[in-house]
């Protein structure tokens, strides 16, 4: 159990950015005022999730731009962008741009795989190109060279008036760093440290040695560690559903609670082919989460965290939430909020 030597050094959290397709700009506003709450409550970091074709934030790049200008110290992550719906070399272009608006604060995650549904997408995302595209690893690869300077092209030099650069422009030093990896299985925590990313432990893993989520969670990260060339000082954030109760009315704990207990059947066993574990929910006073999290076996393991906010609650839960987390359950952590 971590002892109060070992405090709590990043404290972070996660939002998916939910809107009214009547109304789609207020639930974008919503989501950058929960950021700059975030920075005033003196949180290290705020995430945003990535969803194509749904009610929720499809351009996660764009709303951490809108981010930047609006806060000044707070560290901007997505969690993650799927790849496979993305052309690496214009993605490193954007990151690197949003990266230098932000004044370095960007944290890129990503994941691989084939675009959710991709039989019903393909035609529309890739009609020429479908059958040949890598979803694999490779693409990340490609990413993270180009955020990293190496060449895109053999040509560079003038043209006329125009000069061309060989590797994607901008380039915004110190991204290559933090670019994040978001991994639910052994194959990609151990390829993510072979790559020198960063790892961002899920919330929903395979399991593969195990059917306690925390001990799969907790071998996800020792094996990244394992392969990753900074061992133990590799960096890892872990990720998971926590609804502290301390300031909430007794309707907003009933709802919690009820949320709660409609996701726990799917923590108790594996699920479907994949053999896929849900963590719990963590709903209680601070007090009770922070007990329960000193006892997790992967909690033990790390010094940062992204707390992920539940995905169908209303702005004003998401503010009593995200408050309780950094004057309560923070604290009972040993963080201590930014300056």
């Amino acid at each position: 159990m971590p002892q109060t030597s070992t405090p709590l050094r990043k404290l972070g959290f996660l939002t998916i950015g939910l809107f009214d397709e009547a109304d789609p700009r207020r639930g974008h506003e919503s989501t950058l005022e929960i950021i700059a709450l975030g920075e005033r409550l003196g949180f290290d970091s705020a995430w945003v999730r990535h969803r194509h074709l749904q009610y929720g934030i499809s351009s996660p790049v764009a709303v951490l731009a809108a981010a930047s200008q609006r806060t000044s110290r707070i560290e901007l992550g997505t969690a993650v962008i799927p790849v496979g719906w993305e052309n690496p070399l214009r993605l490193a272009e954007d990151l690197a741009t949003v990266d230098l608006l932000s004044g370095g604060r960007l944290n890129p995650g990503v994941s691989v795989g084939p675009p959710m549904h991709f039989d019903q997408v393909r035609h529309a995302l890739y009609p020429d190109t479908a059958e040949v595209e890598d979803f694999g690893y490779g693409r990340v690869e490609r990413l993270l060279d180009f955020v990293r300077g190496a060449p895109a092209t053999d040509f560079s030099g003038v043209e006329g008036i125009e000069v061309f650069s060989d590797r994607v422009q901008p380039q915004a030093a110190g991204l290559g760093n933090r670019m994040w990896y978001g991994g639910g299985s052994l194959r990609s925590a151990r390829w993510a440290g072979e790559h020198g990313m960063n790892l961002l432990t899920s919330s929903v893993v395979k399991a593969e040695e195990s059917e306690d989520f925390a001990e799969v969670q907790l071998s996800h990260i020792r094996t990244f560690r394992a392969h990753h060339p900074d061992r133990d000082r590799a960096r890892v954030s872990q990720g998971l559903v926590v609804i502290p109760t301390d300031s909430a009315t007794p309707e907003q704990r009933e709802k919690y609670e009820e949320y709660a207990r409609g996701r726990t059947a799917r923590t108790a066993t594996p699920q479907g082919p994949a053999r896929m574990m849900f963590a719990p929910d963590l709903v209680g006073t601070s007090a009770e989460i922070a007990e329960r999290l000193y006892a997790h076996a992967a909690f033990q393991e790390v010094d940062e965290v992204a707390f992920a906010l539940p995905f169908t609650f209303a702005h004003e839960d998401y503010v009593q939430i995200l408050t309780d987390i950094a004057h309560g359950l923070g604290p009972a952590l040993g963080w201590r909020p930014a300056d």
